[in-house]
């Protein structure tokens, strides 16, 4: 069904600050760029997009997956960079928890990113190209909603997301192979650093790499009742309490 996130849209008040933090800070190629976005190249299958906006932004949450064994490497390296990381009410910046280790940070729009990375690995699941920020994927955006429990079904009932951990009221990993959808409630405010969890104006393209998939999908969304757009190769969009899906078919790579 879903394996990764191929496109996170989010929303800018500079591109030319975007190009700045993300292109030269983080070193993250460009891939496109006109008068109104610009686009980064994070991993081998995932894009980070910017679109420019005349209105008032809510800080969205994504986490960037890295191998384990480069995470301390990477920390030296960005703080080499003036890196500026956020810390939780003890002092601590780096949370070492029972299955791997994270780090925060915002860009100059107040998103709320993340650094992650899993003890038992993910370095397998692809080949970063940056040896300074060695991206495998992007693992993490964050959805604040009203009703956690409804919005969670809705992603495990219509793309065939599983739950992770203990789901509450409040908070649910909702995993689609490498995506991971963090359902929030609004009234939960996102660690570490206590920000309120506003629904940020966030469009996510996720990948499928099965073609019955799509069709699948859509028998689902007709069936709940909602309306979808076809793309014509294969996939499609639609909309879910405000956030924009998209689904592209990209065929399994052969060894």
């Amino acid at each position: 069904m879903i394996t990764h996130y191929a496109n996170v849209q989010l929303h800018t008040v500079s591109l030319e600050g975007v190009r700045q933090f993300y292109g030269e800070l983080l070193q993250l190629p460009v891939v496109y760029r006109s008068d109104s976005e610009i686009r980064f190249l994070v991993a081998d299958r995932s894009i980070l997009s910017f679109v420019e906006t005349f209105e008032p932004i809510s800080p969205a949450h994504l986490a960037f997956a890295i191998p384990y064994s480069r995470f301390e490497r990477v920390v030296e390296w960005a703080e080499s960079r003036q890196l500026t990381f956020l810390k939780w009410e003890d002092g601590r910046a780096i949370d070492d928890y029972e299955t791997g280790k994270n780090i925060y940070f915002r860009d100059g729009d107040g998103h709320l990113l993340e650094i992650i990375t899993d003890r038992e690995g993910d370095a397998g699941s692809a080949s970063p190209f940056s040896a300074d920020f060695p991206v495998l994927f992007i693992r993490e955006v964050g959805f604040p909603v009203e009703s956690v429990p409804e919005f969670r079904q809705k992603l495990v009932h219509l793309l065939g997301f599983e739950l992770r951990g203990e789901p509450t009221d409040t908070f649910t990993f909702a995993v689609g192979g490498t995506a991971y959808a963090v359902v929030v409630s609004k009234k939960r405010r996102w660690i570490p650093i206590g920000m309120i969890a506003l629904p940020p104006r966030v469009g996510v393209t996720l990948g499928f790499n099965r073609a019955a998939d799509w069709s699948e999908i859509t028998s689902r969304l007709y069936a709940s009742g909602v309306p979808y757009e076809e793309n014509g190769e294969g996939g499609g969009s639609f909309t879910l309490e405000g956030y924009r899906f998209h689904l592209v078919y990209e065929a399994e790579k052969q060894g």
